[in-house]
């Protein structure tokens, strides 16, 4: 997992960020609020994320924080206070502010350092729905995903490729004196001459072979996994779980042609891809329902469209907290 640059993973502060949403949204619901104490006595970086981020949002001077005495050395969480304004009222002026506020609540959120730190790194890399095809040195070809990112090393006979961020699907030129390594996650994958896609998000590595045969490895005591077409391998660096799946040649890198074809993945997991080509900020707080288990294909071309059928079936909700915010929930 990427770290922030601080003790708190960036996927728990992305998470406060969602609750902060969330309980300024809908202040007067109860299950958002039982849910919401819930995920925060779940752990100590939990409650550190959501004091840092009370913090940093009272300084927007935007609003005073909600749930104040949560980092304040409260017991419990008090009851939220009711809205003072009619509801329709109420939610147009929260609306507003997070539109204008939206942006800096990213940046206070520990987004932004990661983001920094892919640019130093990168030697190509693309924005939101951008999509890229690189020729390399060796005359091989890498074609980017939306919000992705590698880094190159073709010095003193070498051809490697690291996966930072994203989804690339790779041609590579056969050279049998050479072979041709992509790294990401930890994850090595070594070919000769062949196509496949790889992709990096969060702790899971997932490499989908269309052509010819690669060989991947996955850790210093694992063994190594032979892949042959139409083979997925899938592998979580958190966890040490390594998972394989047959899928037809023709569903491999399919946001090419802007869907994306999934095969047992959670939706958090797929909520991480559709981000890649929605340019609104995505927050999925709810640990129950990015858990869900998910085979299916969804449209990249219509982002907004695609989280709803995602969550849809699952009993999730798609709410557009802002023009660049989304809060994907099941209340």
């Amino acid at each position: 997992m990427r770290d922030t640059g601080t003790d708190i993973p960036q996927a728990i502060a992305e998470e406060a960020a969602g609750w902060m949403i969330a309980l300024q949204e809908e202040p007067g619901d109860r299950l958002c609020r039982d849910r919401f104490e819930h995920w925060l006595d779940q752990s100590a970086q939990h409650r550190q994320a959501w004091a840092r981020l009370q913090i940093a949002w009272q300084a927007l001077g935007a609003a005073s924080p909600v749930l104040k005495e949560s980092w304040q050395g409260a017991a419990r969480v008090p009851a939220l206070q009711k809205p003072q304004h009619p509801r329709r009222a109420g939610l147009a002026r929260r609306a507003g502010m997070f539109g204008a506020a939206a942006a800096a609540l990213l940046c206070l959120a520990f987004i932004v350092g990661p983001a920094i730190m892919l640019r130093m790194e990168a030697d190509y890399r693309t924005q939101t729905a951008e999509s890229r095809t690189i020729t390399l040195e060796d005359g091989s070809l890498v074609h980017l995903s939306g919000a992705s990112a590698i880094a190159t090393d073709f010095a003193n006979g070498r051809r490697a490729v690291r996966l930072l961020a994203g989804e690339a699907f790779f041609e590579v030129t056969p050279d049998k004196n050479r072979p041709f390594t992509v790294d990401a996650n930890g994850v090595e994958v070594t070919v000769l001459g062949t196509k496949f896609d790889v992709q990096a998000d969060g702790d899971l590595t997932v490499v989908a072979l269309a052509e010819g045969s690669v060989k991947a490895s996955v850790g210093r005591d694992a063994p190594e996994e032979f892949l042959a077409p139409g083979d997925q391998l899938t592998a979580n660096s958190a966890t040490g779980e390594v998972s394989r799946a047959t899928i037809p040649v023709s569903d491999i890198a399919t946001w090419r042609d802007g869907k994306i074809f999934v095969v047992d993945a959670t939706i958090g997991a797929v909520v991480e891809q559709i981000r890649r080509y929605h340019p609104a900020w995505i927050s999925l707080p709810d640990s129950t329902l990015a858990s869900r288990r998910v085979t299916g294909f969804y449209d990249l071309r219509n982002p907004d469209q695609a989280l709803q059928a995602l969550v849809t079936p699952y009993g999730g909700k798609v709410r557009r907290v802002s023009p660049i915010a989304r809060l994907i929930s099941r209340f």
